[in-house]
């Protein structure tokens, strides 16, 4: 199979391109310069490197490489993507036509433009299967009884977030919810919310959209997380079973049982 891999940042784009090379599959990255790392090229059959807008431009190594799937692989930080961008002619008009700046907006309507050229979007996860969180314990602790409720609590939070396209996690202690994720991202989240509650034990949730698909945004974790967790005194995260990505889960896994923080996947709300 022939895949197209446009490639952000973070280790998602690089295991997708080795698992596909694991595989048999032929995959061909196209990296944003504003975001993904060079080691791309060592693990993709072909790299092409596209900025951030360049709609048309990978449009067209899609034709000249004869892809007709491509799957998005690793974040773009949502601020880049409403505020650093500098569209060409093709995503102008796109911009121009949406009723809301958000990224479900942006990408379905990319996602059209797409499909009328003959390139379908597939779901992000699909030469990751195997580290889509599972249900129950991920990490050799389990939550405690306050840490239970904090993360209950947060869920409804998370999912209601996520369902309006505004992020996907939320920060809790003493089952008050201290930060919303928005355009900074997760890290600067918890950074934010530690500085709030200085001193105070924190608990994260994660939560996908109430999509029936992955094409985009797939929550994901990965050993970096640990650190921020650590780093701001974050001792449980909840994440969505079947929807969010564990990135070197030995190393996620291991790091996590180290620092005695307890990492669980639960049913999807809604």
């Amino acid at each position: 199979m022939k895949y197209g891999i446009v490639a952000g940042n973070g280790r998602f784009p690089i295991l997708a391109l080795e698992s596909a090379r694991k595989q048999g599959d032929e995959a061909v990255a196209i990296a944003i310069k504003e975001e993904a790392s060079p080691e791309v090229e060592a693990v993709a059959a072909r790299c092409h490197w596209v900025s951030l807008g360049q709609l048309g431009r990978l449009i067209e190594i899609c034709k000249e490489e004869g892809i007709t799937q491509i799957m998005m692989a690793g974040q773009v930080k949502h601020a880049k993507i409403f505020s650093s961008i500098k569209p060409d002619w093709k995503l102008a008009k796109v911009l121009a036509a949406l009723s809301f700046q958000n990224t479900d907006s942006l990408i379905g309507a990319i996602q059209k433009v797409l499909l009328d050229e003959g390139i379908g979007l597939v779901d992000s996860t699909l030469l990751l299967k195997p580290l889509l969180a599972g249900m129950g314990p991920i990490a050799k602790r389990k939550f405690t009884s306050d840490e239970q409720r904090d993360v209950d609590y947060g869920r409804k939070i998370a999912h209601a977030l996520a369902s309006l396209d505004l992020g996907q996690s939320v920060a809790i202690a003493d089952r008050a919810c201290v930060a919303l994720e928005a355009m900074e991202g997760t890290d600067a989240m918890l950074r934010r919310a530690a500085g709030l509650v200085e001193g105070k034990r924190l608990s994260l949730v994660k939560a996908s959209a109430r999509r029936r698909h992955l094409l985009f945004d797939v929550p994901a974790i990965g050993p970096h997380t640990i650190d921020v967790m650590m780093e701001t005194n974050t001792t449980a995260l909840a994440v969505d079973a079947g929807r969010t990505l564990l990135l070197d889960r030995d190393e996620l896994i291991a790091k996590a049982n180290e620092a005695k923080i307890a990492i669980v996947g639960m049913e999807t709300l809604g």
